[in-house]
């Protein structure tokens, strides 16, 4: 066993060595707190999904406006309304709306029960996190559809004889053009969820 003491050079005695003032350093974070808050972050970041859905969904299904407008064959200008179940495309991106927004706010519910009962977390957390996935795929497709179908009607098709509307019904396409990009938003939240999850089942 290796000695504490320091022999002295001019007396030869040996002196105790001065006790050792390091601080032990300090305890690890716990790992229930980051669990907490990382819940805590999940339940939020849904919030933010089920208001961007809700509010894209409704600015969509507000966006008609009537305008006097020359139809071909007729003599004088008659109104012609332009609203979203006009094209399947815009169909299709109100109902994936529908579908998301419902999704949210099913999907927040879980997760502020989760953090109640935290022992259900590793049952739920695998449905949580392939239904995130589905739903952007969803989401995401409906946006690109829809977007598709708002640049034709912004730039018109010359090509093809598919004119440009939105310089009669401007109203119908800012509020088309807002909800896509509220729609985006929804999407790259579903996208930070789908990140977040696998992350946190990597070991």
């Amino acid at each position: 066993m290796a000695s504490t003491e320091n022999p002295d050079p001019e007396t030869g005695k040996s002196e105790p060595l001065p006790p050792s003032t390091t601080p032990p350093p300090p305890p690890p974070p716990s790992s229930a707190a980051g669990f907490l808050d990382c819940r805590k972050i999940d339940v939020i970041t849904r919030v933010l999904l089920f208001s961007a859905t809700l509010t894209a969904l409704i600015v969509m299904v507000t966006s008609d406006q009537t305008e006097m407008t020359q139809l071909p064959g007729v003599p004088s200008p008659a109104p012609v309304t332009a609203e979203f179940n006009d094209s399947p495309a815009f169909i299709y991106f109100v109902v994936a709306l529908v579908v998301a927004s419902f999704y949210a706010l099913i999907s927040t519910l879980v997760s502020i029960s989760l953090l109640v009962r935290p022992e259900f977390t590793s049952q739920f957390s695998v449905y949580l996190t392939s239904l995130d996935m589905v739903m952007l795929g969803i989401l995401a497709s409906a946006t690109g559809t829809a977007g598709g179908v708002a640049y034709l009607a912004l730039k018109g098709n010359e090509e093809i004889g598919w004119n440009k509307i939105c310089n009669v019904y401007d109203k119908f396409c800012r509020y088309t053009a807002s909800s896509l990009a509220l729609s985006l938003f929804a999407s790259l939240l579903l996208l930070v969820l789908s990140i977040c999850s696998l992350f946190k089942r990597t070991p």
